[in-house]
């Protein structure tokens, strides 16, 4: 029965890659929700060994606080992921508007939007997102509005070249001329076919994100002690470099996540372009 519902699905999420990160993303996710019933200790509590090595009192070791790492871990992804969901989902969503307004409207609203994207782009992301977060102050949530400033532009102009090419159409000019106004057009006709590239972009950026914030954190511009934080735990590990189970295993913990969606993503985009989905598999066909 198994295998009668993995033939059932698409080409795309039956490869190896996409099954791997869709069980690490969702063990991810389980953690996120279930990290109280699964953490041995309290992240905070300090009446542990010091920078005790992995074993199997505990498994990733201690810290310099005599902090379980393992837990930390755990308890970090609480942090991490669900905030990277959340910049995410502002950065599709503000971004696919202005862009599909200036892809839709053209004139000054394509002007206005596009020039505020390309001065955001002539920065380097990083830069641009360390200068904002120490502008606003060092802190988790001003560490998301910084990555925020910096990732919306990319949909913005994703948006728009879709919009661009949808809009003079023939069911949308059909429309136009059955007297949808310019927004109805826009919302039942355009948004809808539009949605799929966005989509993949956004499944991508989730492992983007998590990068960026946790840099930032690892920066000293995001997370404050003692909050369970990727970023700060391997900023943490540095200041410790004998102790190498301090850093490696929260750089772990982004790793896995950043591959997790970054293999979604792909399988996403083939599973939306049959094209593509097509071409992959008359190769491996022709390999083997």
């Amino acid at each position: 029965m198994r295998l009668n519902l993995l033939r059932r699905l698409p080409r795309a999420w039956r490869r190896p890659l996409a099954v791997c990160g869709g069980l690490v993303a969702a063990g991810w996710l389980v953690v996120v929700l279930a990290a109280p019933l699964l953490a041995p200790h309290d992240p905070l509590a300090q009446d542990l060994p010091r920078l005790a090595s992995p074993g199997a009192g505990h498994w990733f070791g201690t810290d310099e606080l005599g902090r379980d790492v393992l837990s930390r871990v755990l308890y970090g992804a609480r942090m991490s992921i669900p905030l990277a969901l959340l910049l995410v989902t502002l950065s599709l969503l503000i971004g696919g508007l202005l862009g599909a307004c200036a892809g839709f409207f053209g004139r000054w609203v394509d002007e206005t939007v596009m020039r505020v994207a390309d001065l955001v782009f002539a920065f380097p992301t990083v830069i641009l997102a360390m200068v904002v977060a120490a502008a606003l102050g060092a802190s988790l949530e001003n560490a998301v509005l910084a990555v925020l400033v910096v990732a919306w532009p990319s949909y913005a102009r994703v948006t728009r070249g879709l919009v661009m090419g949808l809009r003079n159409r023939e069911f949308v000019l059909s429309g136009r001329l059955l007297g949808f106004s310019a927004w109805h057009s826009l919302r039942v006709d355009v948004l809808p076919n539009v949605l799929g590239p966005l989509l993949v972009l956004a499944t991508l950026d989730i492992g983007t994100a998590t990068l960026l914030l946790s840099g930032l954190s690892f920066l000293g511009l995001g997370a404050k002690p003692p909050t369970a934080e990727w970023g700060a735990m391997v900023a943490s590990g540095t200041q410790q470099f004998d102790m190498w189970w301090m850093g490696v295993f929260p750089g772990l913990a982004i790793l896995t996540v950043v591959l997790a969606f970054n293999f979604l993503g792909d399988a996403l985009r083939d599973a939306l372009d049959p094209s593509t989905a097509r071409t992959i598999g008359a190769e491996k066909e022709r390999v083997a």
